[in-house]
C-alpha cells in the first residue's frame, strides 16, 4: 500500500465550550480517603497515655497513610485515561513523583517511631528491639523487604541521582515498586490493629488495592496488547525535517478506532534493534488521519536520534493515545499557540485542526536559528489557508537569546489577555512564556501547558 502525506486544513466550526478538568474533584477524592485513614485509627484508639503510646500512636497514623499513599501510588501509575486524557499525563506525573515524596516520608517515620514505641515499651534497646520485631512478628519480613524496596526507589528517584543513571535503568528499576507495594500489604493487614478489629475497613483495603491492581493489569498490560493487536502499526517511511528532526510516518488497521486527538501523544516503542526495549512519548505532529499517525523528534539522544534510521516496515508497539492538551481544554474563540524548539509538533496539529476564524488563530514559534523551524513549509500553507497569523522568534546577532515579553505579545495581539493559550516547549522557554503571558493578563486557568518532562 502507498501512502503519501500532504497537510490539508479540515472544516472549522464554532469553538465548543471547554470541558472542565476532574483534576479537582480527584485530588478531593483522595485527601477524603486520607481523612478516613486517620478516622480509622481515631475510632480504633482508646485513651494514649505515657510516651509509648504516643510515639506508637503517631506511628500507626504514619503507617496507615502511608499504605493508602502505595495504593494512590500504584493508581497514578496505571495510565487510567480518566487522569491521562482529563487531568494531563505530566501533571498526573508531578502528583506521582510528589506523593512519592511523601510516601517515603511517611515510611521512614512510620518504621522509626513504631521501633522506638516498642523499645520504650519493653524497656529495651532500639536495635535489640528491632531486631525481636522483625524476625518474630508475622509477615514482618515481608514489610521489611517491601519498605526497603521502597526507600530504594525513592532514593534512586531524587534528581540528582536519577540524572546520574540512564532512563532505561532507572524506570526498570522504578517498577520494583510493584513488588514493594505488594510484600507491603501482607504486613499491613497482617499487624494492622485497626484492620484486625474491623472487617469492613479490611474490606475497603481489599477493594483499594484491588482496584488499583485491576486498573494497572488492564490500563498497562491488556488495553495496549488489545491496541496492538487491533491496529497493527508499522513505519512507513522517515521523512528530514530540519537539522537533527525527522518525521516517521506510521500506518495501520482501523486507525480512527484508536480515537487519537490534535495535541495528544502516544508512547512508542520501535521493534528495530537498540530501541525495542525503551518505549518513549511522542506528540503527533499532525491531526490524526484515518490512514496515517506521524511524530517529529529531535535528536536529543541515542534514542531520538535513532529513529533517522528506521527502515519502513519496522514495527510498532503503541500505548495511548494520552495527554489533555486537546481542543476541549479551550473557552475562548480566539487561540494563541506559544511553541518552542520541537515543542511545535502538538501544536502544529492543533494549528491544523483547531475550529477558529480567519484572524482568530496565532502560533508563535521559538527556534534559534531559521534552519532549526521544524515543519516551516506546513505551518506556513496551514496559516495562508486559515487566514492564521504566524510569527517566528529567532536568535538575533551573536546567537543572543530575544526575551517573550509582555509587550511582545501586546504587540503581536493587542488582546492577548481574551486568548485561550496552549503552551509546548522546554522548561526554561514554557516558564518564561508562561510568566510573560500572566504579565500581559491572561488568567492562568486559560494556559494550556503540557510539559516534556514526564
Amino acid at each position: 500500500m502507498t501512502t503519501t502525506y500532504s497537510p490539508r486544513p479540515a472544516r472549522h466550526a464554532v469553538a465548543p465550550a471547554g470541558r472542565r478538568s476532574p483534576a479537582a474533584l480527584v485530588l478531593a477524592l483522595c485527601w477524603a480517603g486520607a481523612a478516613g485513614a486517620v478516622a480509622l485509627w481515631w475510632q480504633d484508639t482508646g485513651a494514649v497515655v505515657g510516651r509509648a503510646d504516643w510515639l506508637l500512636g503517631a506511628g500507626r497514623i504514619a503507617g496507615l497513610l502511608c499504605g493508602y499513599s502505595c495504593a494512590l501510588l500504584v493508581g497514578l501509575m496505571a495510565r487510567v485515561p480518566v487522569l491521562e486524557r482529563g487531568v494531563g499525563s505530566d501533571r498526573v506525573a508531578r502528583w506521582h513523583a510528589a506523593l512519592g515524596r511523601y510516601t517515603v516520608c511517611l515510611l521512614a517515620v512510620h518504621v522509626a517511631l513504631v521501633l522506638w514505641g516498642y523499645a520504650v515499651q519493653a524497656r529495651t534497646g532500639v536495635l535489640g528491639e528491632t531486631a525481636t520485631v522483625v524476625l518474630t512478628y508475622p509477615d514482618m519480613l515481608k514489610g521489611t523487604v517491601g519498605g526497603a524496596v521502597l526507600l530504594a526507589v525513592g532514593v534512586l528517584s531524587v534528581r540528582a541521582v536519577r540524572r546520574s543513571v540512564r532512563y532505561e535503568t532507572w524506570y526498570h528499576l522504578h517498577l520494583l515498586t510493584y513488588l514493594a507495594v505488594f510484600l507491603a500489604f501482607w504486613h499491613q493487614l497482617a499487624l494492622g490493629a485497626d484492620f484486625a478489629a474491623h472487617p469492613a475497613a479490611r474490606a475497603f483495603w481489599y477493594g483499594l488495592y484491588g482496584s488499583a491492581a485491576a486498573a494497572v493489569l488492564w490500563y498497562r498490560l491488556a488495553a495496549p496488547l488489545r491496541l496492538n493487536l487491533r491496529h497493527r502499526l508499522r513505519v512507513h517511511r522517515v521523512v528530514p525535517e530540519a537539522p537533527g528532526v525527522v518525521s516517521v510516518i506510521v500506518t495501520g488497521e482501523r486507525l480512527p478506532e484508536l480515537a487519537a486527538r490534535a495535541g495528544q501523544f502516544l508512547r512508542w516503542r520501535f521493534l528495530a534493534p537498540g530501541l525495542r526495549w525503551t518505549a518513549s512519548p511522542y506528540s503527533l505532529s499532525t491531526a490524526p488521519r484515518p490512514d496515517l499517525l506521524r511524530i517529529t523528534v529531535k535528536a536529543v539522544g541515542g534514542h531520538s536520534a535513532a529513529l533517522a534510521r528506521l527502515r519502513p516496515g519496522t514495527r510498532v508497539w503503541a500505548e495511548g493515545p494520552y495527554g489533555a492538551l486537546t481542543a476541549d481544554r479551550r473557552t475562548r474563540q480566539k487561540v494563541l499557540l506559544l511553541a518552542g524548539g520541537v515543542g511545535v509538533t502538538p501544536l502544529r496539529a492543533l494549528f491544523e485542526s483547531l475550529p477558529a476564524g480567519p484572524g482568530d488563530l496565532t502560533l508563535v514559534y521559538r527556534a534559534r536559528t531559521a534552519e532549526d523551524l521544524a515543519l516551516r513549509g506546513e505551518l506556513e500553507a496551514i496559516a495562508r489557508s486559515r487566514g492564521a497569523r504566524l510569527h517566528y522568534l529567532l536568535n538575533q546577532a551573536g546567537g543572543r537569546s530575544p526575551r517573550l515579553t509582555a509587550q511582545a505579545l501586546r504587540g503581536w495581539l493587542p488582546d492577548v489577555a481574551g486568548h485561550d493559550v496552549y503552551l509546548c516547549g522546554p522548561p526554561g522557554m514554557a516558564a518564561a512564556s508562561y510568566e510573560a503571558l500572566r504579565a500581559a493578563g491572561v488568567p492562568a486557568r486559560r494556559i494550556h501547558h503540557e510539559s516534556f518532562e514526564l
